[in-house]
């Protein structure tokens, strides 16, 4: 919400507020205008809690304001945030009869906007507070209706009292089985099956649907727009510590179950809590070890506070019991004896599930290596990966570690995963990039977690990122854009960690980038990805240095040492670092003449042709130099814009500088600078110079790859001051 639109709200609460204690015949004005203006706004914009509590107030006490005025504030108390307790205090303070008390249209107004707000309370329990005063309203008709729909809303097996059952078939009678009564008698009948209704439950039970689902949609808008512009997330979140109570038709259209639990007499409990009675941390926290588990255990799947539960209390046959009714929801849609929107629901909770407890259940994955077989990619493909991106570490390539058929995860999971979403387009393969990145991180935090580190780890994890490199070139040919470099890097920033793991370094193996993918993020249009491949490769060489110095062990550890790395795989890495370091450093891009050097991979004919067309274009320039720090498409503004400093500071210091460079820098240039009445800096000093300029801008990769490559540059930064610009005499 603006200022604006809050200024003017506020102006407008206070307006009808002083209008309502003011007879309509005394008035200068009709107030109708105003309060249409407030409405629309309200219903735009939201209400803050002050604009919120100010009109709480006027509706609940005697003013001069008209009831279609009144009905209309009502209609429109959006709020943009919780709704606290000191509302819903007042409102129920309001209802029942007498002179000061609202119209009965007004209250049962009232009680509705109570039933649609009552998820976002601040403070649900404020409403079991009041039950008895709201259930001693029932006998009054007109807000019956509403009444009934609260407490159903409310009701918790601590309610379900014998004299209010009693009360209740009393009620019932007297008004001819009221639908809205019978609905809250079966509410009650659901905490204590032993209640005999006999012929009520016949009559037309209340479904307690809710009452304007056009007015929870744009409530729901105005929050999560609110809470966007706050900063404090896109959802408007439930605690946790109460469980999802869907009622009526919403209820009944649900594959998975709600918790609900119907064992439980009057016998045992006051020894027994039922999650039902959970309304908050407080109360789940003591009553943890005496919460009885719902009679279908596999709402589990839908309900976080039945999760955080069987997590602190871990029970076998209750995951069991989960499994089994998973496993035979499952196999119908195999079988064709369920319908595919079935499984799409089905996978939609189970993806919340899996986010949450970070696990794939094994027969998810056994119905997946069958399900994938006969699927064609199409329907909800971003629930399957979601799930799958919890994958359990197992052998990428060998056999299933779990206690379930033997399957090869890649063969028979990840495979026809591929065949079934690739399609050639890059939205498809950027989707299995994701996937990927998104299983390496979970592997990574599970071995983070575990100890010791699984046998198989290192091969799977090798598996998996050369796998996925492969995916990576493809991806690069059919979209060479940006975002696909960005996605690309955070893959392997993501591998990096392995390295950079301070138990981990010991066992996994340093897996590197395709060649071809290190040389096109080398040559990028982007100093950022540069950077970020500069730093991945100046990480793996801490690893390659640790490996080289941990002497080779024959006691069948599986640790990483010397051996695990041949010679040609070492030099393979080492010619990466030789020509970064001859493009940036040494001005002899494309060189293969010193050790281990690559010349970029570029063939030998094709750099004597550029050489020769660099020449023809302008003699004064070199091949070799065009991809130094000051001529290179992606450094040169970086780099001039170090020496623009340097300049600025020089003004800005001793004095003025007769002349400044004109760029690019190169070592004759600021010989003559200096001559010519500019600033004294040397050639090393430059380019230690836009070195650190690019780790001040948070691109320091290149910096660290050079400095960890050649020692003498290390010392040299260590040694020598941030350069300081000199005037020339």
């Amino acid at each position: 919400m603006s200022s604006s639109a809050a200024e003017e709200i506020g102006a407008l609460v206070r307006d009808v507020a002083a209008a309502s204690k003011i007879p309509a015949k005394s008035r200068a004005v009709s107030i109708k205008p105003t309060v249409a203006t407030l409405a629309s706004l309200a219903y735009e914009n939201g209400l803050l809690p002050t604009e919120l509590d100010e009109l709480i107030d006027l509706l609940v006490t005697p003013s001069h304001l008209d009831q279609a005025s009144l009905a209309a504030l009502v209609r429109n108390l959006y709020p943009v945030a919780r709704v606290s307790h000191h509302v819903a205090i007042r409102v129920i303070g309001a209802l029942g009869h007498g002179k000061l008390k609202p119209s009965l249209n007004l209250q049962a107004a009232l009680l509705k906007w109570l039933i649609m707000v009552h998820h976002v309370l601040e403070t649900p329990a404020v409403l079991a507070q009041a039950y008895s005063v709201l259930f001693n309203l029932l006998d009054t008709a007109t807000i019956r209706p509403n009444v009934c729909h609260l407490l159903a809303l409310i009701t918790r097996r601590k309610h379900v009292r014998p004299y209010r059952i009693q009360a209740l078939l009393n009620l019932s009678r007297q008004t001819a089985n009221d639908p809205y009564l019978i609905g809250l008698l079966r509410v009650f009948k659901d905490y204590y099956p032993e209640i005999i209704l006999g012929e009520l439950v016949r009559g037309k039970a209340s479904a307690f649907k809710h009452p304007d689902a056009s007015w929870k949609e744009r409530l729901q808008e105005i929050q999560e727009a609110y809470a966007l512009q706050a900063d404090k997330g896109s959802r408007v979140a439930l605690g946790g510590f109460q469980v999802n109570r869907p009622t009526g038709r919403a209820q009944g259209r649900r594959v998975v179950p709600t918790v609900h639990t119907s064992h439980v007499t009057e016998v045992n409990a006051v020894n027994s809590v039922t999650l039902e009675e959970v309304e908050n941390v407080t109360s789940f926290v003591q009553n943890m070890d005496r919460i009885e588990l719902p009679n279908q255990l596999v709402a589990v799947l839908a309900d976080p506070l039945l999760q955080k539960l069987l997590l602190l209390r871990p029970n076998a046959e209750a995951y069991q019991r989960v499994a089994n009714w998973l496993g035979s929801v499952l196999q119908n849609v195999l079988d064709g004896d369920a319908d595919e929107a079935t499984l799409w629901e089905v996978l939609d909770v189970v993806k919340d599930f899996v986010v949450q407890s970070k696990s794939v259940p094994p027969v998810l994955l056994s119905f997946f290596a069958r399900f994938f077989q006969q699927w064609n990619g199409s329907g909800q493909r971003g629930y399957i990966l979601q799930i799958l991106s919890y994958t359990p570490l197992l052998d990428f390539h060998g056999k299933y570690l779990l206690a379930v058929p033997e399957y090869e995860l890649y063969e028979r999971i990840l495979q026809p995963l591929e065949l079934a979403t690739l399609d050639n387009a890059p939205s498809s393969q950027v989707d299995m990039l994701a996937l990927y990145t998104h299983i390496l991180g979970h592997w990574t935090a599970i071995l983070r977690s575990g100890d010791p580190i699984p046998a198989h780890a290192n091969a799977s994890l090798t598996a998996l990122i050369r796998h996925t490199g492969k995916l990576s070139l493809a991806l690069l040919q059919t979209s060479p854009t940006e975002p696909v470099n960005i996605a690309i890097i955070e893959f392997y920033e993501q591998a990096v960690r392995l390295v950079s793991d301070d138990a981990l370094k010991y066992y996994i193996r340093i897996e590197l980038p395709p060649s071809e993918l290190i040389y096109i993020f080398l040559f990028s249009s982007s100093v950022a990805t540069v950077s970020r491949l500069c730093d991945i490769l100046a990480c793996y060489k801490k690893g390659f240095e640790m490996a080289m110095s941990t002497k080779a062990r024959n006691d069948g550890s599986n640790r990483i040492d010397a051996l695990s790395y041949d010679r040609a795989y070492v030099n393979l890495y080492n010619g990466y670092l030789m020509d970064i370091c001859n493009c940036f450093w040494r001005s002899r891009a494309f060189s293969d003449a010193d050790t281990n050097s690559h010349g970029c991979m570029m063939p030998r004919p094709t750099i004597s042709k550029l050489t020769s067309y660099v020449s023809s274009v302008d003699k004064t320039f070199s091949l070799p130099s065009m991809f130094s720090l000051s001529f290179s498409p992606v450094l040169c503004l970086q780099s001039i814009h170090s020496v623009r400093d340097l300049e600025d500071a020089a003004i800005g210091g001793d004095g003025s500088i007769r002349t400044r460079h004109a760029g690019p820098v190169t070592q004759t240039t600021l010989s003559k600078l200096a001559i010519a009445g500019g600033i004294q800096l040397s050639w090393q000093e430059y380019r230690i110079e836009v070195l650190r300029s690019l780790g001040e801008k948070h691109l320091g990769g290149i910096a660290e790859l050079l400095k960890n490559t050649m020692t003498v540059l290390k010392n040299s930064m260590d040694a020598t001051p941030r350069a300081r610009a000199k005037m020339s005499s």
